[in-house]
C-alpha cells in the first residue's frame, strides 16, 4: 500500500464529504477509517495525486482492487468502472430507498463488480437511514 501524505488525505476526505465515493457510505458510522483509493492503480501508471485519489469504504476498495473495467450485466459489454474524478455520481447511480440503481452501463457494471447491493450493505444502509446518515 502506498503512503498518502496527511495533507493529501485530508483533502480527499474533505472533498468526499466523508463518504465513500462509490457507494456513498458515511465514514461516520463504521469503526474503521476508510482507505484512500488509487482510482487508476499505481501498477497501471496511476499517481498518488489528488486527481487520482478517492475515499472508498473498505468493501468498495477491496472489491475494486486494481480493476478499471467490468462487465455491464445488461449488455454483456466490458465498460469502464465509475471514476470519481471524471464522472458525476448522479449521472450513473440513483437510490431506490437503500438499493443503488445503475443508470448507465458504467453504473450497472460498478454496482455489480463492487457488490454494492449485497444483503449486508443493504442492512447497513437501512440502519444508516434510521440514524440520518444515508443519503
Amino acid at each position: 500500500m502506498t503512503h498518502v501524505p496527511g495533507t493529501l488525505r485530508r483533502l480527499v476526505v474533505r472533498r468526499s464529504g466523508g463518504r465513500c465515493e462509490y457507494c456513498r457510505l458515511s465514514q461516520d458510522g463504521p469503526e474503521a477509517t476508510f482507505p484512500i483509493e488509487h482510482i487508476t492503480p499505481i501498477a497501471s501508471g496511476g499517481e498518488t495525486a489528488a486527481e487520482n485519489l478517492a475515499l472508498a469504504c473498505v468493501s468498495c476498495s477491496l472489491r475494486k482492487a486494481t480493476r478499471q473495467s467490468a462487465v455491464d450485466p445488461d449488455t454483456g459489454l466490458t465498460v469502464p468502472l465509475f471514476h470519481p474524478r471524471r464522472h458525476l455520481w448522479s449521472d450513473h447511480f440513483a437510490w431506490k430507498t437503500v438499493r443503488l440503481i445503475g443508470l448507465t452501463a458504467t453504473g450497472r457494471a460498478t454496482i455489480q463488480a463492487l457488490a454494492m447491493n449485497r444483503p449486508l450493505i443493504l442492512a447497513i444502509r437501512e440502519e444508516e437511514a434510521l440514524l440520518g446518515r444515508h443519503p
